[in-house]
């Protein structure tokens, strides 16, 4: 009961955030919490935090990446591009600043495309005067929804599915065509809502030259496309993805100093270092409710399901671990999913497939509510400094009417795949 109560109070203090204080000091704190109380032995602690280091090490390299590639310009680039290709058109604007959040999250993560890439097209639209609402809900909507398309392009895929996450085969066979699927719902959902709102033309002429270094942006440019092929590559033979990750930051960082742009304290800032006291700790909070059997009695309800219909079995737990992520956030959900997939009983019939769909209820489901997902909520943070006021419950509406059919129709997809 004592765990129960630790891992409720942790995560009702995550998602509500008393007094702005960050979410990462009460994961950290109920880690704490459960270690002081027995519920976790010191030794245990230490184990669970040591086996999640390439994770750790994955969500930094992808960090200092994404900042090492915006400082030298290359999301900004990037967005100025695909307005350039937009021929005058709003709506055309809209399908490349999905098709750009779709690469940029496939490749960089959807972190990236949701602080990174948010931004700039927050500046470009406003500077080309047309309405900010379809593109900056693009932005965080895109970054969700392709966070499936690799194993890379969300770290909760590797909390999902752990070190068997990472092989491209098996993902893409189960994920390939509900991520598209996916997309294209998301795409075409956004062009019919928004209509009203994407017509007339835009003037390519009102945006100002870009300040970057033409030679710098080059070589960051292709440095991204080396890590990308490098991400690939490690999905297909096995190497550790965390070590494509800093090895990819390396590389940029290297760039940086050649081309005198590296600036150590302004790239420290470009971290959430916040992060990782927050995985940490949620990863001993859910060790230590694990005592309470939490796996085990969720894997038993998922192979129980799953055994009278595969497909009942799949839209029970993509329905379910996206309800989870936006009650408790994505990263908590993946966790609590982990232990859940990791407790099924040995040769369960279609454990790969329950896996991936676990991954898809955790990458997309956030996009129903603000508190989802971190990435999300600092999109929404990072908006409203810049006095853009959305509410959480015009997200809310919004996302309710996007995402079930989307999820639905990601778990129809995945069961074909089956």
């Amino acid at each position: 009961m004592l765990g129960g109560a630790v891992f409720v109070l942790t995560l009702v203090l995550v998602v509500v955030r008393p007094r702005g204080v960050s979410e990462a000091w009460f994961a950290a704190a109920g880690g704490l919490a459960m270690v002081l109380l027995g519920l976790v032995t010191p030794g245990g602690a230490v184990a669970a935090l040591v086996a999640n280091v390439p994770l750790f090490g994955f969500f930094l390299g992808l960090m200092l990446i994404a900042a090492l590639a915006d400082e030298a310009g290359f999301f900004a680039w990037v967005a100025q591009l695909a307005v350039e290709r937009a021929g005058g058109s709003p709506r055309r604007l809209l399908v490349n600043v999905f098709v750009v959040g779709a690469l940029i999250t496939a490749f960089l993560t959807n972190d990236a495309t949701a602080l990174v890439l948010t931004p700039v097209v927050h500046i470009l639209v406003a500077r080309l005067r047309l309405p900010a609402a379809p593109f900056v809900f693009a932005c965080t909507f895109v970054a969700d929804a392709a966070s499936f398309l690799l194993p890379v392009s969300n770290p909760v895929n590797l909390i999902v599915l752990g070190g068997s996450g990472s092989a491209l085969g098996p993902f893409l066979r189960f994920l390939l065509l509900p991520s598209l699927l996916v997309l294209a719902w998301n795409l075409g959902f956004f062009l019919i809502f928004f209509r009203r709102s994407l017509g007339g033309t835009l003037d390519p002429s009102l945006l100002p030259a870009i300040g970057a270094d033409p030679r710098y942006l080059r070589a960051v440019s292709v440095a991204l496309g080396a890590i990308a092929l490098g991400y690939v590559a490690a999905t297909t033979s096995g190497v550790s993805v965390p070590v494509v990750s800093l090895a990819g930051a390396a590389l940029l960082a290297f760039l940086a100093s050649a081309f005198g742009r590296l600036r150590p304290r302004r790239l420290a800032r470009g971290v959430s270092w916040s992060l990782f006291p927050f995985v940490g700790g949620m990863v001993l909070v859910v060790q230590g409710v694990e005592r309470l059997g939490l796996g085990p009695l969720v894997a038993g309800w998922v192979f129980e399901l799953s055994s009278g219909s595969t497909l009942a079995g799949v839209v029970a737990v993509v329905m379910g671990v996206a309800l989870g992520a936006n009650l408790i956030n994505n990263v908590p959900m993946a966790l609590v999913a982990a232990s859940a997939l990791a407790n099924l009983p040995a040769g369960a019939a279609n454990a790969a497939a329950l896996g991936h769909a676990a991954v898809l209820g955790a990458d997309l489901g956030p996009n129903v509510s603000v508190v989802g997902s971190l990435a999300t909520m600092l999109w929404l943070l990072m908006l409203r400094r810049r006095g853009l006021a959305i509410s959480s419950l015009d997200y809310l509406r919004f996302g309710i009417l996007v995402t079930p059919p989307a999820l639905l129709l990601g778990a129809l997809a995945l069961w074909l795949a089956i």
